[in-house]
């Protein structure tokens, strides 16, 4: 089956690809493999300088592969080429700090000396979403390189441009043939990679479905997986906030990327006495948004991905107006493009419907009044998901003790939550497990090894 990169703003067939044979797949995972052998004995100090010549080959390329994620995906210009640039700073980060997550680390016991010891495991297979084409590779291929692993990439097929490229970007710094390659590959051969004797361990962003399909098949063959999965971030808004200030954050934290992050504020509990006020800012702010074309400075909300996700966007709204919820803003397809779903506000939401329970992957709010802060907790805290949620009050001190009951892997107080190399970044319930970024994510994929002296 053929692969096509197609624009999502006005349709156009970009490329089209071929993908790889089975027979394709295993000569490639056989180079991996015989590639780490070399790799994992060279230093740190080789890997970090390769991975420094990355950030570079980014940075002086930033407008080119900016442009091809607008051109694929749809997105805004000013926001993917800030996506390069924080690769480029993931590249720098884990080139400065890899030697010391993973030396040594001394632990007194009965022994004359004990210690961990941290080894790479071997191939690693990342599967990535097309949401974040650059990002969501480099954030999994810095940290998994400089442990001294070789990665294979299973992008998204509808980003087959961007996927090509990260493997040129890392070619171009000069890593050895092998050590990061990119599989154009169609979803049904994802079991040949998972088998593979070569393949110790996978990673996947994606949907809830694709994270337990994977997660089935890693299973299968005993092989580790971290998974980040969906997300319905609660937005938690206490009733001492500067409204018109909050509003303002809250457009910013559900538009990012069109809406379609994993981390997007995509639930907005707000306390009963602003709530009103809230709603009304919210609303100004959201109708300042102008659609349009991706690439054009004055646009401030791009299309949708892909056509098929603003008609399962649609579906969602309108079951949710079904049963009784209340359109503020917006509320279907826009007229722009076949991709374009207008800036949308629902309210009166309850239990049962989609805007309410589900994960809406587009530029979709959902406002839920709540009388104080525990009920905002526990409303938070009935979404099957836990990625992210921020707490918004002027009042410090009862925010961080909320946060500490809002179940997800990271809270922001004041502020919208964002992926940061220096912060571990995951989730818990169905928005998976394991961790991305910061020490804890380059020893995911390492053997910590025991070594006892008597």
């Amino acid at each position: 089956m053929a692969i096509k990169s197609i624009n999502p703003y006005n349709q156009q067939v970009l490329k089209e690809f071929d993908a790889l044979s089975v027979a394709n797949i295993h000569e490639k995972l056989s180079t991996a493999q015989t590639r780490f052998t070399a790799w994992q004995k060279t230093s740190f100090e080789e890997r970090a300088r390769l991975m420094e010549k990355a950030a570079d080959v980014m940075e002086s390329k930033k407008a080119h592969y900016a442009s091809l994620m607008t051109q694929e995906m749809g997105k805004l210009s000013s926001e993917a080429l800030a996506e390069v640039e924080k690769c480029a700073w993931c590249c720098r980060y884990y080139a400065t700090h890899a030697a010391d997550f993973l030396k040594d680390e001394l632990i007194e016991t009965d022994a004359s000396k004990s210690y961990l010891h941290y080894e790479p495991l071997g191939v690693i297979l990342a599967i990535m979403p097309w949401n974040f084409p650059f990002w969501q590779v480099i954030r999994f291929a810095a940290p998994t390189l400089m442990a001294g692993n070789v990665g294979v990439l299973k992008h998204a097929s509808n980003v087959p441009q961007c996927a090509l490229a990260l493997e040129e970007i890392f070619i171009e710094a000069g890593f050895p043939e092998g050590v990061f390659q990119t599989l154009l590959m169609n979803t049904s051969d994802v079991e040949e990679v998972i088998k593979h004797p070569a393949v110790k361990a996978v990673t996947l962003t994606g949907s809830e479905g694709a994270g337990a399909s994977v997660a089935a098949l890693a299973g299968k063959y005993l092989k580790k997986t971290v998974l980040e999965l969906g997300g319905s971030d609660p937005f938690i808004i206490l009733e001492d906030v500067d409204v018109a200030h909050v509003a303002k954050m809250a457009v910013k934290g559900r538009m990012i990327n069109a809406g379609q992050s994993c981390i997007a504020a995509k639930r907005f509990i707000v306390v009963k006495s602003v709530a009103e006020a809230f709603i009304e800012a919210f609303k100004e702010e959201m109708g300042k948004l102008q659609l349009g074309d991706p690439t054009q400075e004055a646009t401030t909300l791009a299309c949708m991905a892909r056509k098929d996700l603003t008609d399962e966007l649609l579906e969602q709204v309108q079951q949710s107006i079904d049963l009784g919820a209340t359109t503020i803003l917006g509320g279907k397809k826009a007229k722009e493009g076949e991709a374009f779903f207008e800036p949308t506000i629902l309210t009166n939401l309850q239990q049962g419907m989609p805007a309410y329970d589900q994960e809406l992957f587009g530029p979709v709010a959902s406002v839920i009044v709540v009388e104080d802060a525990e009920e905002a907790i526990a409303v938070a805290n009935a979404s099957p998901y836990g990625l992210g949620g921020s707490i918004w009050s002027k009042n410090i001190e009862k925010a961080e003790a909320l946060a500490h009951r809002v179940a997800s892997g990271a809270v922001f107080i004041n502020g919208i939550v964002k992926s940061d190399p220096r912060l571990p970044f995951g989730g818990v319930k169905l928005s998976g497990y394991g961790r991305e970024l910061s020490y804890l994510g380059i020893r995911e994929f390492v053997n910590i090894q025991t070594i006892w002296v008597g």
